[in-house]
């Protein structure tokens, strides 16, 4: 489930006003933006707000700013893409085919060997984490449980690796999984046809069997890949 961005003020609209325009494509890279008075005009802000919020966008990659030629939105290799509003941004609308393989591949590199040190290093308590969300997974009666759900079952499993670099991944990318977990079980005939598939991953990291839970979380991975690319050759 995508998170909704906050917007708290002026500055944080203009964030997100501008972010979403240039992310979604309605402001191109290379396209010049208005001039600063123009522009805060045009957004009804203070010029002081619209500063604010250029500096704000400029960190993250998504504009440039130069003395004679004025402020630019910069190509896609420049934007800070695990930055989490440019991901809400982008998963804010329906996700392209290559943005989609490009968050599968993603999961192919990261999933499975979370799924392996989880198998190796969980405690009992960060076993009983990843059950609650399996249970809750189970119990789903909506495509909005199941996705909370689902979120909630990997969040865990990366937090039993004890590796807090992958922990702190998950909070980078949990509105790309959100967005892609709906995605995966809004095109299936059951959006919970992958429980089984959780099921065996939960089983090898209870087992303590790494290498079953690499291979039960990699075919899992595989089986969303092939439904979303099944619906999307039927559209």
């Amino acid at each position: 489930m995508v998170k909704p961005i906050a917007v708290r003020n002026l500055h944080n609209q203009v964030v997100h006003e501008l972010g979403r325009l240039i992310v979604g494509g309605e402001l191109v890279p290379g396209e010049v933006l208005p001039r600063e008075e123009l522009l805060a005009e045009r957004m009804s802000v203070s010029r002081t707000a619209l500063r604010e919020a250029m500096k704000v966008l400029s960190a993250k990659g998504l504009i440039e700013s130069r003395q004679k030629t004025g402020t630019r939105v910069r190509d896609t290799i420049h934007w800070n893409q695990l930055d989490a509003d440019v991901l809400a941004w982008r998963c804010a609308s329906m996700p392209t085919e290559d943005f989609v393989e490009k968050l599968v591949e993603m999961r192919e590199i990261i999933e499975p060997a979370a799924a392996a040190a989880a198998a190796r290093r969980r405690s009992a308590e960060q076993l009983a984490r990843i059950e609650t969300a399996y249970a809750a997974m189970d119990a789903a009666t909506t495509l909005e449980q199941w996705t909370e759900a689902d979120l909630a079952y990997h969040e865990a499993m990366l937090h039993a690796t004890n590796n807090e670099l992958m922990t702190s991944l998950f909070s980078v990318i949990e509105t790309a999984l959100g967005t892609y977990f709906t995605l995966s079980a809004r095109t299936a005939t059951n959006f919970k046809y992958s429980l089984p598939h959780h099921k065996k991953v939960l089983d090898a990291i209870r087992r303590h069997q790494p290498e079953v839970a690499r291979q039960a979380m990699n075919k899992m991975v595989t089986d969303s890949r092939s439904n979303i690319r099944r619906h999307t050759r039927k559209a």
